[in-house]
């Protein structure tokens, strides 16, 4: 074949091709258009190969069922409120059912008004399918009593023992505004709360109620305040009483009478009891006759003793108080623990003031003073009643300075009359309902300071605390009224007293106009002829392991929170800060190895206090200081040989952390005529006295 012919087949073949594509084009085209037969059309609704719809399930745990009617069931849900439709029982899977009780006879009462009405104010398990109420199971099962202890875990109730919580557990508060609660909110000593169960465990949570709260629960510690447990527990009574256990259910039966006067003592084991399952045998023994009677005690057990009389006390002579040995009002209660026995005495409010009182203020000091305090010393208490400090041990308080000082001193007529007096008062800040935090303390240098000097976050809310001058003049334009506030405000403004210098010269001189220019701790020196760095060593890392977060060291330019480190030499001592009213705020210390900065007057105190110099009050007599210094109202200058720091003086007013009502302030006032009211009204801005056992609100 000649190269025309190739040609000429070659071009056939590429006409061919074309052909045969167009021929592919033209038959797609007219199988698109064909018949709707042969279509990709939607399948019809009732067609077998239609998609399986899922139901989409909710599952809701312990919801609180506000309201239950035709518009649906109104349930209270994660602080919410959440209104639910019920779904048709016609077609529909719905279903319901209880945990401890059936509400109606079955599905045919589903969605009826009977059904509603037992669905109201209840809590349940709901099943949502789709948005709808298809499952209701209804926890109707409650028990209720006085709450002796409660944790994260669960609660000790009187006559139910130690209950756990489902970790599922919900808590509503049903008075005033509905909201969510936790085991913290628990008034711990009362039976203001229902407690739903499922299965033997607590599901919820329901705080019916809030009443005045009239008893406290008091920790006592052994002698000397050493620690809150006690080895061994010996005690009586001046009337008869008994004693009763409760291990973890309803009180037993009486385990033995007294008559008043006879001893009764408790000895905790020194031996490992783990090996025998936690449970030993107590005794339990009468000191005039010899006789003992076996008690079986084992974790969590508590031994109630109760005066036959109103009016009887228990006299506790295995601890030492200043008084001797002390005897308490109420009741006694003693729990078993892992590491002791813990005694809480539980007594009315009221009564427990006429201790409180004459341990924290002289009664000796002017009617209206001791008024004051008594105010005070009630909402301090009442703050805690409703918030547990020791929640776990079934306590509120402790009856040492960590609170308030309970007991130590005999009750004395004079305070006695001054609690009585201002029966049921209670500080409440500006908003009339909730209690000041009404700290105190003994003697101010002539100004006060605000909350802020304990680094707490809380320190804001204390708004009602204002560093004041405590000055003739300043009180007479507090109690005037605004106006006056303002201009008192403006002269604060103009002595500065966070600046050194104007704290220094104010420090050194007495201002006759102050309340407290006469007391003996209004102004005061401390001298350290002979520093020693050891024990400042030992001060700082004591306080690291306190918090470290109020130690700190230099890492370059910032200081951060690190292990204090050893060092030999101190080089420099210099206050860096001051908070208000002059209060030292911060102190830095110099070594030869690092260099560190103190955070807080009370750290401050500390540090600074050897143990061993005596502090010179004004009218010259001295005190030894045990671990603090009086205040932190002080200035100073340091000794030095070399570059060595070898000793520092200070110069300082007053005693105590500065923050509320100074008492030797307020003794002052009520002897110039000032009432127990005008004197809170100076010390804690906007905040008025309110009764509360008389203003109790109703279920």
């Amino acid at each position: 074949m000649n190269r025309s012919e190739r040609m000429q087949l070659k071009a056939f073949i590429c006409l061919l091709g074309i052909f045969l594509l167009l021929l592919l084009i033209v038959a797609g085209l007219l199988c698109a258009g064909g018949s709707g037969e042969e279509k990709d059309e939607p399948l019809p609704p009732d067609s077998e190969e239609e998609e399986e719809h899922i139901p989409i399930i909710e599952q809701l745990h312990n919801v609180w069922i506000m309201e239950a009617g035709g518009e649906g069931l109104l349930c209270y849900i994660e602080g919410e409120e959440r209104l639910l439709q019920v779904a048709d029982p016609a077609g529909s899977d719905a279903k319901e059912g209880s945990a401890d009780a059936q509400i109606g006879t079955g599905d045919a009462d589903w969605g009826t008004d009977a059904w509603l009405l037992g669905l109201r104010e209840q809590v349940a398990d709901l099943e949502l399918t789709d948005g709808l109420v298809t499952a209701v199971r209804v926890k109707s099962r409650k028990v209720s009593g006085k709450v002796l202890a409660a944790d994260q875990d669960g609660v000790w109730l009187e006559g139910q023992g130690r209950l756990e919580f489902a970790g599922d557990v919900q808590g509503y508060r049903l008075y005033r505004e509905l909201a969510p609660v936790t085991y913290r909110d628990l008034r711990v000593g009362y039976d203001f709360a229902d407690f739903c169960l499922e299965e033997g465990q607590i599901c919820a949570i329901l705080l019916a109620r809030e009443d005045a709260m009239e008893n406290i629960r008091v920790l006592l510690k052994n002698s000397d305040y050493q620690g809150i447990y006690h080895e061994r527990v010996e005690l009586t009574c001046d009337t008869d009483y008994t004693v009763q256990v409760l291990h973890t259910g309803e009180f037993q039966d009486t385990v033995m009478s007294y008559s008043a006067g006879e001893s009764l003592e408790i000895t905790f084991p020194d031996t490992d009891l783990g090996n025998i399952a936690g449970v030993w045998p107590g005794q339990t023994s009468d000191m005039e006759t010899g006789e003992s009677t076996e008690l079986t005690a084992r974790w969590g057990t508590r031994l109630v003793v109760t005066p036959t009389a109103r009016t009887g006390k228990i006299i506790l002579q295995s601890i030492h108080r200043s008084q001797g040995i002390p005897a308490y009002r109420g009741s006694l209660e003693l729990l078993w623990t892992e590491e002791g026995i813990v005694l809480v005495n539980e007594l009315p409010l009221e009564e427990y003031l006429y201790s409180v009182v004459p341990s924290e203020m002289p009664a000796s000091y002017p009617r209206e003073a001791l008024m004051a305090q008594a105010i005070c010393a009630r909402t301090y208490a009442y703050t805690h009643m409703q918030r547990a400090g020791y929640e776990t041990l079934g306590a509120h308080v402790d009856d040492s300075s960590s609170y308030q000082v309970y007991n130590n001193i005999l009750e004395q007529e004079e305070a006695t009359a001054a609690v009585k007096a201002t029966y049921g008062q209670l500080l409440m800040r500006e908003d009339g309902v909730t209690p000041a935090e009404t700290y105190y303390y003994s003697t101010s240098w002539g100004y006060g300071s605000d909350a802020h000097v304990w680094k707490t976050s809380s320190a804001d809310s204390y708004g009602y605390i204002v560093p004041r001058h405590l000055s003739r003049e300043e009180i007479s334009r507090v109690l005037a009224g605004e106006g006056a506030l303002e201009t008192a405000a403006e002269t604060a403004e103009s002595k500065d007293l966070t600046q050194e210098d104007i704290f220094a010269e104010a420090i050194r001189s007495v201002d006759p106009g102050d309340f407290e220019a006469g007391e003996g701790w209004y102004r005061w020196t401390y001298t350290v002829k002979k520093l020693d760095p050891d024990k400042v060593l030992r001060q700082l890392q004591s306080r690291y392991e306190a918090n470290d977060k109020l130690v700190l060291t230099q890492d370059g330019e910032n200081y951060v929170s690190s292990p204090v480190g050893t060092f030999k030499e101190i080089r420099n001592l210099t206050i860096l800060t001051r908070g208000a009213g002059g209060v030292a705020d911060e102190l830095l210390i110099e070594t030869d190895r690092d260099t560190y900065k103190v955070i807080s007057e009370h750290s401050i105190r500390y540090v600074l206090c050897d143990g061993e110099t005596k502090v010179r009050r004004q009218d010259g007599s001295q005190v030894v200081m045990g671990t603090l210094l009086p205040s932190a109202f002080f200035t100073i200058e340091i000794a030095r040989e070399g570059e060595l720091v070898v000793g520092y003086n200070l110069t300082g007013g007053g005693f105590g952390h500065g923050v509320g009502m100074s008492q030797n302030g307020a003794r002052s006032m009520a002897a110039e005529g000032y009432g127990a009211e005008e004197i809170l009204r100076f010390f804690y801005e906007g905040c008025s006295v309110k009764e509360i056992y008389d203003d109790a609100e109703a279920d």
